[in-house]
């Protein structure tokens, strides 16, 4: 099937319409419910999905309000979007947000390691060019900033190991999520660098130690996109009216679950679900869905303070932009605006950093309990099948 080569003049829908009607007849299916309007297309179809036949609806769901300290000193109640199919995930964070909110909040904080890439060089030589590419940084330094007007250079690694040289870059790319920035980047510098160091042969763009989209303990302990960190105290009297379980029980499940179960499998990242609260903010708000696997590598932390429970949630990679890639779809963008407050000075790709942090904490606070009052079960059945 040619896909490409459709009449001229029509609308981003209709060549979606038209692809469809050729897949249909060519493979015997009915895709109708695929169907979309040039209102919900947008850009799609020339910018984010090569030969589009349409979309897949998915549910978005209303958890909220969350009340948010953030790093600011600004307080605000945001409204959680989440997209999803899984039953049972939206009462879920709901009813950790309604905890939160009546325990006075969630304080969060962020910081930025930027995003990163990863370039592969195989030496070709006994002595190392490592030294080289550091005595070249200020020049190399503006191939990589000239590359364009929003990216930075932040900071830069080099490994080497069985006769490669890996040079990873840290890049701040404004609001952007910025892989493809950084990519476009490190490709000019590749080149570069084997025109100018002839012991280095350029290998790849994407040599994997920035493990992009892959879980690794480099992303763990150092981070990429944002660091993000929040935390609340719960009291007892919330944890029994508003979680139906108390402190010790809770704290029982956490040591079974997130310290020594997690030890026993090797985990990478110990916590319940934060992966299903990114993966839901992400697919409303138009990320790269696929980030959501460094998105896993958190780690929660629940202790006693007093007579109340304190949670904590680190986030070592959350990556995300407010520009470029799915951001700018409109339903995408709908659901970006109801969860960014204008009560914050924050930038707004941090202020979505540390909203998805909050709205984690409120995903593990929930499920913490609903283990611990074994009313896991019970919700699944009456909410998810």
């Amino acid at each position: 099937m040619d896909l490409r080569s459709l009449p001229n003049g029509l609308t981003p829908a209709q060549r979606c319409t038209e692809r469809r009607r050729m897949i249909e007849e060519e493979t015997g299916s009915d895709l109708s419910a695929l169907a979309i309007t040039d209102e919900r297309t947008a850009s799609a179809e020339e910018k984010n999905c090569e030969q589009m036949l349409g979309a897949v609806p998915i549910p978005v769901g209303y958890a909220g309000p969350l009340a948010v300290h953030f790093s600011d000193a600004t307080q605000a109640d945001i409204h959680l979007p989440l997209a999803t199919t899984e039953g049972a995930l939206v009462a879920s964070v709901n009813r950790g947000c309604k905890a939160l909110w009546m325990s006075g909040g969630v304080h969060v904080s962020s910081e930025y390691i930027g995003i990163t890439r990863s370039l592969a060089f195989k030496v070709n030589g006994r002595e190392s060019p490592s030294e080289n590419i550091r005595s070249m940084e200020n020049e190399w330094k503006q191939i990589v900033e000239g590359s364009s007007s929003h990216l930075k250079l932040l900071r830069y690694d080099l490994d080497e190991r069985d006769g490669y040289i890996f040079l990873t870059l840290a890049c701040d790319t404004d609001e952007a999520m910025g892989m493809n920035m950084i990519t476009i980047a490190g490709q000019a510098l590749g080149e570069w660098l084997q025109e100018r160091i002839p012991e280095l042969r350029f290998v790849t763009v994407a040599g994997n130690v920035d493990s992009d989209k892959k879980p690794s303990v480099r992303t763990h302990d150092h981070g990429r996109g944002y660091r993000v960190t929040a935390e609340a105290d719960i009291s007892e009297e919330i944890l029994r009216t508003i979680l139906k379980s108390d402190a010790q029980a809770m704290l029982d499940v956490a040591e079974a679950k997130l310290t020594i179960g997690s030890s026993l499998a090797g985990a990478i990242g110990k916590n319940l679900h934060a992966a299903n609260i990114i993966a839901a903010l992400y697919l409303a708000t138009g990320q790269d869905a696929a980030h959501v696997v460094e998105g896993s590598l958190a780690d929660t932390d629940v202790s006693l303070t007093g007579n109340s429970l304190h949670i904590r949630v680190h986030l070592p990679a959350v990556i995300v932009g407010v520009r470029g890639g799915g951001t700018g779809l409109p339903a995408q963008e709908q659901c970006r605006n109801l969860l960014l407050s204008p009560e914050t000075t924050l930038k707004p790709v941090v202020q979505l950093a540390q909203s998805i942090g909050a709205a984690v904490l409120a995903g593990e606070l929930s499920l913490l309990a609903a283990q611990a009052s074994h009313t896991l079960a019970k919700a699944h059945r009456e909410l998810g099948r």
